[in-house]
């Protein structure tokens, strides 16, 4: 692995966990007003906790458990941001890319851990809320898609000790 590369890693992915959180936190905000129009009846951070995996959330301490189903969902966004920003740069600069990503995991949780956790929201058949959980996980891919910044010209300290821009050639 070049240092070049070991770099570019090393800025990518920690860049990939915060938008993936920030992508989560927009999630958050987009699905409190989807409960609250009814289109959402139970957001999927909180049945898979509930439904999935239950005796972790009965290990948590009642008045802690709408903070600690934020901060697992927010987890999965970081998760799926850092896997988003190993993608290849080629690609990542593509702005369709992010929103393709989000509705990627949509499907991945819809046709695999949803049913893999036998929630019930798997067995039923509810468009709206199939549709809505689509559009907030295509916000989620507009957040977390942002075109990977281009690397700033290099500056040197000239004699007179102001910078310059390096010719990047």
């Amino acid at each position: 692995m070049g240092a070049r590369y070991k770099e570019s890693f090393l800025r990518r992915v920690p860049r990939g966990v915060g938008r993936g959180v920030l992508g989560a936190m927009a999630m958050t905000g987009a699905r409190q007003l989807l409960v609250g129009f009814g289109l959402i009846e139970r957001p999927p951070p909180e049945a898979v906790l509930a439904e999935g995996v239950p005796e972790v959330l009965r290990s948590v301490p009642e008045n802690r458990r709408t903070a600690a189903i934020e901060l697992a969902h927010w987890g999965y966004g970081a998760a799926a941001g850092a896997a988003y920003s190993l993608l290849p740069v080629r690609a990542r600069r593509h702005r369709i890319t992010g929103p393709v990503y989000g509705v990627a995991v949509w499907a991945a949780f819809e046709v695999g851990v949803a049913p893999a956790l036998g929630l019930a929201h798997a067995h039923r058949s509810r468009p709206a809320e199939r549709v809505a959980l689509f559009a907030d996980h295509l916000l989620y891919g507009l957040v977390l898609g942002v075109a990977p910044e281009r690397p700033a010209p290099m500056r040197e300290e000239s004699e007179s000790g102001s910078e310059s821009a390096e010719d990047p050639a």
